[in-house]
C-alpha cells in the first residue's frame, strides 16, 4: 500500500462481514489515523473489539445504510469509504425483494449522497458477477447499485469524490458460503446437498477480494468497474474435494457421504457471467484484472494495460479448472477447518 492509508480516516460500511473485516485488518497495517466500522451487527462488533483490542484507532458504530442521517454522521471527516454492506443471499432477496431494494439500492444511494456531502476523497462499492444479465432480485439490485455508482461520477457537480466499483465472484470460505455449509452437513448429516452438479461459478479467495478492493481504491480515476480474473470451478468438483478432504479429517470413508442434487433455487442460474461482450469492447486488461472505464466521463489515463478481447466472459464458455487444482486451492488457502475437532465439540 506504500503509505496510501497512513494518517488517513477510513470508513468501512458493513465492516463486520467477511470482506469488511479483511479490509480492516489490511488497512490497519498502513497506520491509518482512524478506521470506523459501521454495521447493524452488535454481536459481531463485540467479537471484533475482543480480537482487535490492542488497537486504539478503531471506532465501532451501530447503524444501517438505509438511514441516511446515520451514514452521513459516520462519514464526517472521512477520506476513504469502502461500501461492503448488502443483502447478499439469493433466496432471501427473492422472498424479500423490497428489503433488498432498500438495502442494496437505496442504501447505496445514501452512501453516494453522504460521500458527496462530506467531501470524501474516494468511495469503492463492492458488487457481484450476479449483476450481469441478472436472473434474480439480488443481481438486479446490485446492477442498479453499480449504475448509481457510475452515474454519481458525472452528476456530482462540484464534488471531487471519486466513485468506483469492484465486481466479485463467489468468495470462498466467507460467512454463508458453500464450503462451511458442506462441511457442517458432512459432520451432522453424513451427506451434502447441491443444487446441480454441473453448475459452475467464478471463485475467489478472501485475500484476492481484499487485494482487488484496495487496489481499486488506490488506482480508481472515476466511475470504473474493476473485475478480478478468477478461476471457474464446477460444483461437482468442489463438492467431491470437500467430501474427500473432510472425510480424511474425520477418519471415515468418502463413500459414506452422499451427494444429493436438489435442483436450482428460485432465481439461481446454472452459470455466471463476469463481463458482457459490450463491456469488454471498451475494457482494459491488466495482468490480474479487467478495468471497465466509465463511458460518460472524460477518458481516463492509461492504467498500463491493453484492450481486452471482445467477448462475453462466462463460466459456461470458459474452461473450469481441474479437480486437483480445486483441491490445491482449498488446501493452500486453508479453507477446510479441522472438522474432527468440530465433530467432537458437537458430540
Amino acid at each position: 500500500m506504500n503509505g496510501f492509508f497512513k494518517d488517513k480516516r477510513v470508513l468501512i460500511i458493513g465492516g463486520t462481514g467477511t470482506i469488511g473485516q479483511s479490509i480492516m485488518s489490511t488497512v490497519l497495517k498502513d497506520n491509518p489515523k482512524v478506521v470506523r466500522i459501521l454495521s447493524r451487527d452488535e454481536y459481531k462488533q463485540f467479537e471484533m473489539q475482543q480480537t482487535y483490542r490492542a488497537y486504539d484507532n478503531i471506532r465501532y458504530l451501530i447503524g444501517d445504510i438505509r438511514d441516511f442521517e446515520r451514514v452521513k454522521r459516520a462519514m464526517q471527516d472521512i477520506d476513504y469509504v469502502f461500501h461492503c454492506a448488502a443483502m447478499k443471499h439469493v433466496p432471501s432477496c427473492e422472498y424479500n425483494p423490497f428489503e433488498a431494494v432498500q438495502t442494496n439500492i437505496l442504501g447505496t444511494q445514501n452512501v453516494i449522497q453522504a460521500s458527496i456531502d462530506c467531501g470524501v476523497v474516494k468511495t469503492v462499492f463492492t458488487s457481484t458477477d450476479k449483476a450481469i444479465a441478472p436472473a434474480n432480485t439480488y443481481g438486479a439490485s446490485k446492477l442498479m447499485a453499480e449504475r448509481l455508482i457510475a452515474a454519481a461520477q458525472y452528476y456530482g457537480g462540484a464534488s471531487k469524490t471519486i466513485f468506483s466499483a469492484v465486481r466479485f465472484g463467489n468468495v470462498m470460505g466467507s460467512r454463508g458460503s458453500v464450503i462451511p455449509l458442506f462441511q457442517k452437513q458432512i459432520v451432522e448429516q453424513s451427506r451434502i446437498t447441491v443444487t446441480c452438479k454441473d453448475m459452475s461459478r467464478f471463485m475467489m479467495t478472501k485475500r484476492e477480494a481484499t487485494e482487488l478492493t484496495i487496489k481499486a481504491m488506490m488506482i480508481s480515476q472515476g466511475g470504473e468497474v474493476f473485475v478480478l480474473k478468477m478461476p471457474i470451478i464446477r460444483l461437482q468438483d468442489l463438492a467431491e474435494c470437500i467430501v474427500e478432504e473432510t472425510s480424511r479429517q474425520l477418519g471415515i470413508l468418502p463413500s459414506s457421504i452422499r451427494i444429493e442434487e436438489i435442483g436450482l433455487r428460485p432465481g439461481e442460474k446454472m452459470y455466471e457471467e463476469l463481463m458482457t461482450e459490450e463491456e469488454s469492447s471498451h475494457a482494459i486488461e491488466l495482468p490480474e484484472m479487467f478495468v471497465i472505464p466509465n463511458q460518460f466521463v472524460s477518458k481516463p489515463e492509461n492504467y498500463g494495460g491493453n484492450p481486452a478481447i471482445v467477448q462475453s466472459y462466462s463460466s459456461h464458455s470458459e474452461p473450469c479448472i481441474s479437480k486437483e487444482a480445486v483441491r490445491r486451492l482449498l488446501r493452500d488457502n486453508e479453507l477446510l477447518g479441522n472438522q474432527k475437532t468440530n465433530h467432537f465439540m458437537a458430540i
